[in-house]
């Protein structure tokens, strides 16, 4: 089996009034060593793997570099982190190969370097098509750079372009939003991130809006039924432009769907270096004679004690646990989960969700056909609602960590 590979890039130009990521402005020089380091536990890992009993597949199909801003990094510690990947794994030559970037960074050079380290797919976090809403929460790019960075990729050849949007930025109002829908579909790209803006207290802004002040353009920030408002209005205009969703934050053209992020939704194997990464693994048959499904890894948050020591913390996943992720995982993508394969699965045990399955039917957030279930259009609204659900009729169980 083909494993998905995650690499966290933590550095930013600044950071971002709603953004809870392990992501910061660190000094450039830290650059070098961060690319050593994550070297450094790459060739440390299988060993590790190993002492718990989890299977490491050496074949990977989708390379992600998230953050942060990957392409903040120098073109030559860009070029060594994927000498190290492919020194390290076996990269398929169809494989997937993202990296997010952040609109503003995407200079002639760095394109260069992104086309010869063999990036096919880039992620631009563009959030707003409206200046003055990109620049509330502290985004340096403009609609401008944006348009221009689209372009100078296509002309690299990076044509799989994935434009992040988020619904409730501070500013936003129908009109705007339907500008930055507007906006993305005539860019033409294949795939479009749409997220609703999070509360979130480890943020700048997120901390401000619990406190009821103004710092942040807090104020501005749209109410929680304008934000819903704007998702909706995302599904169907995007919908229209044959851009047509398949999990709750994401829609694609047809054939354009991000192969990585399917490996979360769907369970299957990833392994994450970096800040705050996450690998998950399925276990040996001896530890699955112990009821463990498989294994999560978590690196630290920390950019500094990232430096001290590896501190991987390695988490089981009970049969049990298995169970409830596939469901609130399986669930996040419109075509749902397979009762069918749950139960091949998971044996008798997955009858313990009917009843909870019935009653999310009768609430108009699930919906049953052809034995798949899956959200309703309300239930993409109130999908942690759903979520918990499925975790409240399990019996007490480890908890990992998610990506």
């Amino acid at each position: 089996m083909s494993a998905g590979l995650y690499i966290s890039i933590p550095f930013c130009r600044s950071k971002c009034t709603y953004c809870n990521f392990a992501s910061g402005v660190f000094s450039a020089g830290q650059m070098g060593r961060y690319v050593d380091r994550v070297g450094a536990d790459i060739a440390a890992f299988p060993a590790l793997a190993g002492q718990h009993g989890a299977e490491i597949p050496r074949h990977i199909d989708s390379i992600y570099l998230g953050g942060g801003t990957p392409s903040l990094l120098p073109s030559e510690e860009l070029k060594r982190l994927f000498f190290i990947l492919r020194k390290e794994f076996v990269i398929l030559p169809d494989a997937e190969i993202t990296v997010e970037c952040a609109p503003g960074t995407l200079s002639v050079p760095v394109v260069e370097t992104l086309a010869a380290c063999g990036v096919n797919r880039v992620s631009l976090g563009v959030q707003s098509f409206v200046d003055q809403e990109a620049a509330s929460v502290a985004r340096l790019h403009t609609r401008e750079k944006t348009l221009s960075d689209i372009e100078r990729l296509r002309a690299y050849g990076i044509t799989n372009i994935n434009v992040d949007l988020i619904a409730g930025l501070p500013h936003q109002s129908r009109e705007s939003w339907a500008y930055s829908l507007e906006q993305t579909i005539t860019a033409n790209v294949p795939h479009v991130s749409i997220y609703m803006l999070e509360v979130d207290e480890d943020s700048r802004l997120g901390r401000e809006l619990i406190a009821g002040g103004t710092k942040y353009h807090a104020h501005f920030v749209p109410d929680d039924d304008a934000t819903a408002e704007f998702y909706e209005t995302a599904c169907s205009v995007l919908a229209k432009a044959w851009i047509h969703q398949y999990e709750i934050s994401n829609f694609t053209r047809a054939g354009s769907g991000s192969r990585h992020n399917m490996k979360y939704w769907t369970r299957k194997p990833y392994l994450g270096f970096g800040v705050d990464a996450h690998s998950m693994l399925p276990a040996s048959e001896e530890m699955r004679a112990k009821g463990i499904e498989s294994w999560r890894f978590a690196t630290t948050d920390s950019f500094e004690q990232f430096f001290i020591s590896a501190g991987t913390k390695a988490t089981p996943v009970k049969i049990q646990q298995a169970m409830e992720e596939s469901f609130f995982l399986g669930l996040r993508l419109n075509r749902g989960v397979s009762l069918e394969q749950i139960g091949r699965q998971f044996g008798e045990d997955a009858q313990r969700y009917v009843p909870v399955i019935d009653d999310l039917i009768s609430s108009g957030l699930l919906n049953l056909s052809d034995n798949m279930v899956h959200l309703t259009p309300r239930g993409r609204l109130l999908s942690n609602e759903v979520f918990e659900k499925f975790i409240e009729t399990a019996e007490p169980a480890v908890q990992g960590a998610s990506d």
